[in-house]
């Protein structure tokens, strides 16, 4: 018998906040992060408004966007902090945290860019880092759940959104496009999929293996079977 958890890793759920979408051409405004295991144990939190970077310019179409989500602004710009002691925290935020750390995003492809993109710029560090290197802050490559949401519903994955899932997958925490309360909400959700694909009782239909020559092994074994008749 052992006393270690089913799943070790901690997930770091992430969600950024940003001016427009280019990584060093606008910034990232503000985000915010929440550390959990897969039963639900909140291991911490982590938040934090940056400046924009210098050189930088706001997207012209993310303003517009955001004039329509005041208050959402307002919390992704409120008393920014200078970017490199807020990545210098984060790092040691990090190392605080139970190992092996994993980075999960709704979606990985876009919070996990820019958190990458602002690791590997102000700090020695990345999302996913070369398998020589010992000194790391995440393990792994990262976990969507916005793709692993899709496999556990199985709904297209590229239609599978917010809006497309229960309300109390997330805990019932409103989507504000503020980091921390989408972060939380985000959180609620990874755990909710990590106890249903547990407990699933559905039996997955048998899948045909493809051959390397785009042929499926069981149309490979007819073929056999005509050849030698």
């Amino acid at each position: 018998m052992t006393d270690e958890p089913a799943d070790p890793w901690t997930y770091v759920v992430t969600d950024v906040e940003l001016d427009g979408p280019w990584p060093g051409i606008n910034s990232m405004r503000s985000f915010a992060s929440v550390a959990i295991s897969a039963d639900g144990t909140e291991h911490g939190r982590f938040e934090a408004v940056l400046e924009p970077l210098p050189g930088t310019a706001p997207d012209a179409r993310t303003l517009a966007w955001f004039a329509d989500h005041p208050e959402a602004w307002r919390a992704a710009t409120t008393s920014p902090e200078p970017v490199v002691a807020v990545m210098e925290r984060y790092v040691a935020w990090l190392r605080d945290l139970p190992s092996p750390r994993m980075f999960a995003a709704f979606p990985l492809a876009l919070d996990g860019i820019w958190i990458d993109y602002y690791l590997r710029r102000f700090t020695a560090y990345g999302i996913r880092q070369g398998h020589h290197e010992e000194d790391r802050v995440f393990i792994g490559p990262g976990l969507c759940i916005r793709s692993y949401a899709a496999a556990v519903t199985g709904e297209s994955a590229g239609t599978v959104d917010v809006d497309t899932l229960p309300a109390q997958w997330f805990g019932h925490v409103e989507h504000t496009h503020r980091a921390i309360d989408d972060t939380v909400g985000y959180a609620n959700l990874l755990v909710e999929l990590f106890r249903r694909a547990a407990t699933s009782q559905h039996r997955c239909t048998e899948h045909t293996p493809l051959r390397p020559d785009g042929s499926s092994e069981a149309s490979a074994r007819r073929w056999v079977d005509r050849r030698s008749s």
